[in-house]
Order: structure tokens, then sequence, then C-alpha cells
């Protein structure tokens, strides 16, 4: 076998689960403790050109953040679009990708290759690339990130735990709503505990890291920004149709905050209220322009106007889709997550098993 430094592959059950923050989060406090790290990701999940470009903005984005050189990033073997996949299944493409994974690893520079997982344990099975492949090949040690949906994600993680074995270090379960927070800590980790699964970290869910920035939504909607177009960095939490009279809007529009409101181009009455809440931008459907008093409004209140082709209901699913693949591009949104790293993950318990496994 080709020698590499040691690898932690850090996996998860579905995608978006927070591979990627729980990978920037620990690097930083490795790094702190003096450990050199490298970052990787083998498989890239992307379909097409554009979700390619995206992919590798983010590997990009983590590389920069933790400030790693060239010999100490790992680039995708092959990206999941649909012309590597056909290549594949008709026998084009016969790339050895298990030696081109261990190839890859040598010569980078750490104490430790940081390697995110694909989306689920499944994903690159075709090319030799499926989560437990990748840990038996390199003979890396696994973290398993898992989001919250409710206490049976003890099921996932005991699968996981017959599946991988002694490779699986332990976990991190993500995104846990605060009313199930005590529960969590009191009934599911001490049963995985029990099962022969650490569990390293308990992360509550934080409304900050499952926002969307107004950059992002108006890149999704193909938008026209029509003012504030230097406030795109603003975050958006939720999001609110404009669609009733406007005696109801203003009490209704108070309950949310951080929103976008979507609303037709023509619904002034509307816009107005929702200008007078806690609103991160305004998104008008149907190509409609606003009234230049409603632009003038935005721009005293430095909030973005984003104009659309689409219908309301259009424009509602892209910007569901958007809040649903969360990417973590934003620098509020890493400082947040190594915050909650720093407060919720159990660092010496961790290098202490980490070093157990040199």
């Amino acid at each position: 076998m080709v020698n590499f430094p040691q690898c932690l592959l850090v996996g998860s059950l579905e995608p978006y689960s927070g591979k990627s923050g729980i990978i920037l989060g620990l690097a930083r406090l490795l790094h702190q403790q003096g450990m050199a790290i490298a970052y990787g990701k083998p498989v890239g999940a992307a379909m097409n050109t554009d979700d390619v470009a995206k992919e590798e903005a983010d590997i990009e984005f983590i590389s920069q953040n933790l400030q790693l050189s060239a010999n100490q990033v790992c680039k995708p073997l092959m990206f999941l679009d649909e012309e590597t996949i056909t290549q594949r299944l008709r026998g084009e493409n016969q790339t050895n990708y298990a030696d081109a994974l261990q190839k890859s690893l040598t010569g980078l520079e750490a104490d430790l290759v940081l390697l995110e997982g694909p989306g689920n344990l499944w994903e690159g099975s075709l090319f030799g690339l499926s989560f437990s492949e990748l840990a038996a090949n390199i003979n890396a040690t696994v973290l398993l990130v898992a989001r919250y949906h409710s206490p049976l994600v003890v099921d996932g993680l005991l699968k996981v735990k017959q599946t991988l074995g002694d490779s699986l270090m332990g976990v991190v379960i993500n995104d846990i709503p605060l009313d199930v927070l005590e529960t969590t800590e009191k009934l599911v980790k001490p049963f995985l505990e029990k099962n022969g699964i650490s569990v390293f970290g308990l992360l509550a869910e934080d409304r900050l890291l499952r926002s969307v920035s107004v950059r992002e939504l108006a890149i999704q909607l193909n938008a026209k920004i029509l003012c504030s177009e230097d406030h795109q960095d603003l975050m958006v939490e939720s999001l609110t149709i404009g669609a009733m009279n406007v005696n109801s809007a203003l009490e209704y529009f108070r309950q949310g905050e951080n929103k976008a409101v979507v609303t037709g181009g023509d619904r002034t009455d509307l816009q107005l209220a929702a200008l007078e809440t806690s609103t991160s931008c305004l998104i008008l459907t149907g190509h409609v322009s606003p009234q230049p008093l409603i632009i003038s409004r935005a721009q005293d209140l430095e909030i973005p106007i984003l104009l659309v082709n689409q219908d309301t209901l259009t424009t509602v699913e892209i910007v569901d889709r958007a809040f649903g693949n969360v990417r973590l591009q934003e620098p509020i949104k890493v400082q947040c997550i190594q915050k909650l790293i720093a407060e919720h993950f159990d660092l010496d318990r961790f290098i202490t098993d980490l070093k157990a496994r040199r």
C-alpha cells in the first residue's frame, strides 16, 4: 500500500447534513492543537457543469478558509455527472479509483487528512468509491454526521455501525431542535454509547446555518437586483408569501424575522408593509417593476429588491430548494459553526481516540 498520512473520513446518512461545517470547525480546533491538516473530497456529487463549478468553489472556499497550501488539498477524483456515469456503464471508463485515491493522498503535508465523504453511504458505488469502500481502501477512521429528524436517528447509526465495524470512531448529531435537545442528551446519546457508538457532539439547530444569502437567492432565481446591491450578504432565514389584504399583512409580516417576502410586482401596499418589518429582501414576481417610492424606501432601509420573471409558485419552489441545499460560503456561517464545535464537541476525547488509531 502507498504511504500517506492518517485519514479521517467524515460521512453522513443523507446529503446536506453538515459535513463541510463539521470539517471546518474541527479542522480549526485541531490546528490550534498544533496538528497539520489536509482536506479532500474524493467524490464530487455534481450532476452538471454548473454544479461542478459550485462544488469546486465550495472546495476552494474550505481550502482558503483553512489556509491550506496546494500540497494540503486533495481534489475530487471524479464528479458524478451524467457523462462520467454513462462512460462507466458502457465500460469506456475502466479507471481503478481505489489506486487513484491512494496515489492522490501521497505527498500531502499533514498529520491528518480530513476527507469529506459522498452525500450518503452508497453514492459512488459504481466507481468503487462508496463510503465503506473509501474507508476500507485507505484504512480511514470514520466520523459520521447525522442530521436529527427524530429519535429514530439511532436506526441509521446502528446500521452504519454494523456495516463499518471498528472503523467507525464516533458520531456528531447535528441540527437538533432546541425542544428535544435535553431528551437527545439523556436518551439518545446514552443508548448509542451503550451500543458502542461514541457521541462526540450534540449540536442544536441554528437558524443562521439553515439560512441563505440574498446573493444566493438572486443567483438561483436569475433575478435582477433593483436596489441595495451592496447588501446581498444579508441572510434570509424564512420565506413569506404576500398574497393577503393589506390589513392582515403587517401583523403577518411581523411574525417572521430576516425573511424574504415574495409578492407581485404590482402589490405596492404589500411591498410597503413588508419593508416596515424584519425583511432581508423583497422578491417581486411577474416581471412587474415596483413603483419608484418602493425602490426609494428600500434604498433608505438598505433592503435589496429582486425582480424575477417567474410566477409566485415557481419562485417559491426555487427558494424552497435553495433552503434545502444550503451551502457554507458565508463567513458569518463559518464563525457560527466554529463556535458551536468549540463549545459542544468533545475534542479531548476525540484526539485521544484518534491517536489510539494511528
